[in-house]
């Protein structure tokens, strides 16, 4: 039994089939389908089902497929060892973010932490926090940025910073003409949310049934950007919340739309989370770095901090 054998058995058992798993892992499939096969035969059981279309892990498969998976992580930690006893900063990363967070927040740091880390191969992906710790667990993330608390056994949650929400609020609404609005105004009947599957959208939800302003029978309206729900609120829709990152760029008539709320402000915290079994801990370290270094000399609207001091910051228990 070889480590190149398991990487080989978990490339089939996620992708299903040997021709796009040997694509995965760079060999021709008829070396991969073979060393799955010699192993197969050292065990004495069968690790796939070959019989069913796509191809199925055995009973006794999935047991061992969860085990490669720890022994494969092990072996990572090695090397990992080694990297970070010579301070080495380097090699492929697969950093996660949630939608709400990304167009946003990867521009301010990217080019950034590059030219600081050139060495370091990132691979990015967008997805919702379900398939972040989905793939955190299964080892095809080294890290994410997600809304936080989590609180999801194995994983690790690392605070980059407190976003506070700002309601955008049309001249034709009810509450345009407050210089500040409370979590007690709003009202979920007139707020335009996001579509199902956004953690930003559970944080509004919460907030409101916080305030006792929630009806569980209305959601008509809903879309899968912010940009969008801008154009609705601008037409009279209704009024929609954002994160306070999303209103840097918008354009000056935008901006007089802009309501920061009262003190406590509600905010979402935001982290890097990561496998406890901390692999690539250099990495993730220079990440946190590099993100609280650029969030901190991010512009304010109304003089308002991005990172604020915990008590004035109201955090929202996002549900998932």
């Amino acid at each position: 039994m070889t480590i190149t054998q398991l990487h080989y058995v978990l490339a089939v058992a996620e992708n299903k089939n040997f021709t796009k798993a040997a694509q995965k892992v760079f060999v021709t499939q008829p070396t991969l389908s073979m060393q799955i096969q010699k192993l197969e035969e050292e065990l004495d059981i069968q690790i796939f089902d070959r019989s069913k279309k796509p191809i199925e892990l055995t009973e006794t498969g999935q047991k061992i497929v969860h085990q490669a998976r720890n022994i494969v992580n092990e072996s990572d930690r090695i090397q990992d060892i080694v990297d970070q006893q010579k301070g080495y900063i380097g090699g492929a990363f697969r950093l996660g973010i949630i939608p709400t967070i990304m167009p946003t927040l990867l521009p301010m740091f990217i080019n950034t932490f590059i030219k600081k880390y050139p060495k370091v191969k990132l691979h990015i992906e967008e997805l919702h926090t379900n398939a972040i710790l989905e793939r955190l667990k299964e080892g095809h993330l080294d890290a994410a940025i997600a809304a936080t608390p989590l609180s999801i056994e194995g994983i690790k949650e690392s605070p980059l910073y407190y976003e506070p929400f700002v309601g955008y609020i049309p001249p034709s609404h009810r509450l345009y003409k407050q210089s500040k609005v409370a979590p007690t105004d709003l009202d979920i009947d007139d707020i335009l949310l996001l579509q199902d599957g956004h953690c930003f959208k559970e944080g509004i939800i919460n907030l409101c049934k916080a305030s006792k302003n929630y009806n569980d029978e209305r959601f008509q309206l809903k879309s899968g950007s912010f940009e969008t729900l801008i154009k609705l609120a601008n037409e009279g829709l209704g009024m929609t919340l954002l994160p306070y990152l999303h209103t840097l760029e918008l354009g000056s008539k935008e901006k007089e739309c802009l309501r920061m709320f009262t003190d406590p402000k509600p905010a979402r915290e935001v982290s890097l989370i990561y496998s406890k079994s901390e692999l690539k801990m250099q990495i993730i370290d220079a990440l946190k770095d590099v993100i609280s270094s650029v969030i901190k000399g991010a512009i304010t609207f109304q003089n308002v901090e991005i990172i604020s001091p915990k008590q004035t910051i109201q955090k929202q228990e996002l549900q998932y």
